[in-house]
């Protein structure tokens, strides 16, 4: 399979995700979302699940429908969003406070690893590929 193609694949399923997880967190899995919201956050913690739930909703349609010449900065947006909620998933872990099956703390801290993966999902499959007859 082509690059192009499976870059495509990756970002329409890593907004597809996000769109996902946004009605999520305006809806059936609202309080569960409240787990991860750390306790300095000066907003009321159901606040910031509803307003975090439709910038995901925003940004998974943004990777889904962007216009090709807006996908890198998507995507760059994408990532500073994933990097912005790290310290939710930081607070599940550091509070043992239970959700989405992370009921023990090395379940929690596995959870810890995947954050990363996500940056870095959502800067390659938006990132502009240069071909080598480019670089000649």
């Amino acid at each position: 399979m082509e690059t192009k193609t499976i870059k495509k694949a990756a970002r329409i399923l890593l907004g597809a995700n996000l769109i996902f997880a946004g009605i999520s967190h305006l809806s059936f899995a609202r309080k569960s979302f409240r787990a991860q919201v750390p306790n300095w956050v000066p907003l009321k913690k159901d606040d910031t699940v509803l307003y975090s739930g439709f910038a995901e909703i925003a940004l998974g349609s943004a990777l889904v429908f962007a216009p090709k010449k807006y996908e890198a900065r998507v995507g760059q947006i994408a990532a500073g969003f994933f990097t912005a909620v790290f310290p939710g998933n930081i607070a599940q872990y550091t509070h043992h406070r239970s959700a989405f099956g992370l009921d023990t703390d090395g379940k929690r801290l596995a959870r810890l690893f995947f954050q990363p993966v996500l940056i870095y999902w959502a800067l390659k499959s938006t990132s502009i590929e240069i071909s080598n007859h480019e670089n000649k």
